[in-house]
């Protein structure tokens, strides 16, 4: 009788501690629980973290993440005001603010992200369509800072003023996202563009671009160091002719200086005697025939001429 008594109070024990473990359930600091009972929600949501209980069987507690979570939206091609076609892609941060219209609305995470690419996608559409590529890619009127091989001609309007700019805009994506969010029990906490880029065809025609104006630049330069060589080489060349010329000018200042000198010389040994007199005449003479023969000419002489005489003279005859 003991031992049946013993048995009934360990299978009442067993079953209570079952009944216990069925109907608690804990809860962290990260997670917040609604109560459904027959697929409903009863209550309001358990956020405070601890042991809580529920009813077995009839009674399911759902969890939902507290924290802040990450929606990444897929890259789409999308047209903007000015008709250019880009490929955008963002990211956003979220967070549960009402878990029970979060639970009555999406009924978990799997279903809050599908509705956020409904409505961050549409929301980013429209925004792009309503603003021109500029203002999408530029966030502010700052001079750019421009090196010397990217000068730009007066005129161009590479860097036209904005008036918005990507930050206002993805304020207003946000702003416009939230109060369809707000539906959903969700609060949108930041949505960023993570990435904007032409789509390839037009990212094509912009590099053929910009490698026109790179070589347009290229032989800007070209042409300029071209000039700048040949002016270089002018005066070189001028400056060379400039030099020779004086250098020649000084040489033959010289050689007329020494000349003269020369000419003093002979012409005050000429005035000293007779004989050094003729002595000058028969060098001169000799100088001059050896300027005017060579070994193959043949002179004929008249008997009266200074040419014969001092031939004869030489000879002895």
């Amino acid at each position: 009788m003991e031992n049946k008594k013993t048995l009934l109070t360990g299978i009442l024990v067993v079953l209570i501690l079952i009944l216990i473990k069925a109907s608690a359930f804990t809860v962290d600091e990260t997670q917040q629980v609604i109560i459904t009972q027959f697929g409903r929600p009863i209550g309001e949501a358990i956020t405070k973290p601890g042991i809580h209980f529920k009813i077995p069987v009839v009674q399911e507690a759902n969890f939902f993440d507290k924290r802040f979570l990450e929606w990444d939206g897929d890259p789409n091609q999308l047209p903007t005001r000015d008709k250019r076609y880009i490929h955008v892609d963002t990211y956003a941060r979220w967070h549960i603010s009402d878990p029970l219209l979060y639970f009555e609305r999406v009924r978990d995470e799997l279903g809050a992200q599908a509705r956020l690419d409904d409505i961050l996608d549409g929301e980013t559409r429209n925004a792009v369509a309503n603003h021109d590529l500029v203002e999408i890619v530029r966030n502010t009127n700052r001079e750019p800072v421009v090196v010397d091989t990217l000068i730009l001609d007066e005129g161009d309007d590479t860097f036209p003023t904005i008036k918005i700019g990507r930050a206002k805009i993805s304020r207003e994506i946000l702003a416009n996202a939230s109060v369809r969010t707000k539906e959903l029990g969700i609060e949108l906490l930041d949505l960023q563009f993570k990435r904007i880029n032409y789509i390839e065809e037009v990212r094509r025609k912009v590099y053929e671009r910009m490698i026109t104006e790179r070589k347009r630049i290229a032989d800007k330069f070209r042409s300029e160091g071209q000039g700048a060589a040949s002016k270089i080489l002018g005066d070189k060349e001028r400056e060379l002719k400039r030099i020779q010329s004086e250098a020649y000018r000084t040489s033959q200042e010289i050689v007329g200086k020494a000349d003269a000198e020369a000419t003093a010389v002979y012409a005050r040994a000429f005035n000293q005697n007779a004989d050094a007199r003729e002595f000058y005449r028969f060098m001169e003479t000799l100088k001059t025939y050896k300027k005017t023969f060579t070994d193959q000419d043949v002179l004929i002489l008249s008997t009266d001429s200074e040419y014969y005489k001092f031939l004869k003279r030489s000879s002895g005859r």
